[in-house]
């Protein structure tokens, strides 16, 4: 499981320039569940195409944008640490909810997802 950003380990993003946001782990995973998200999602039924199917893919997709964001503001903290919030990573479990109680996605799929939004909502808040 991924740590929450320390103080620390913010001020060392600003001095380690090699690395990109790409290379946080958080992002990495965060982009997978966006991708693996809109895969389950080109199974929703047509009538959702406007709803459900495009929140749920604008939600996951907010979680490694705002992390990309917040990597580029990391020279100024108070900006970094304001982009880096679970808000996306609890909108999308609603949606993932609601994905599961219309039936769109199975009991695997939703217990999967939950799991993985925590722990993404984990390494984004202290």
């Amino acid at each position: 499981m991924q740590e929450a950003v320390s103080k620390k380990q913010l001020n060392n993003l600003g001095e380690n320039m090699y690395q990109g946001f790409k290379d946080l782990t958080v992002y990495k995973l965060s982009y997978k569940l966006a991708m693996e998200i809109f895969n389950i999602s080109k199974n929703f039924p047509k009538e959702e195409k406007y709803s459900l199917t495009d929140q749920i893919r604008r939600s996951s997709r907010s979680v490694p944008t705002n992390i990309a964001e917040a990597y580029r503001k990391r020279r100024y903290p108070k900006h970094f640490v304001s982009k880096l919030t679970d808000s996306e990573c609890s909108e999308t479990i609603v949606w993932i909810d609601f994905a599961f109680n219309c039936g769109y996605i199975n009991k695997r799929q939703h217990a999967y997802f939950n799991t993985k939004y925590e722990e993404v909502g984990k390494c984004l808040v202290q």
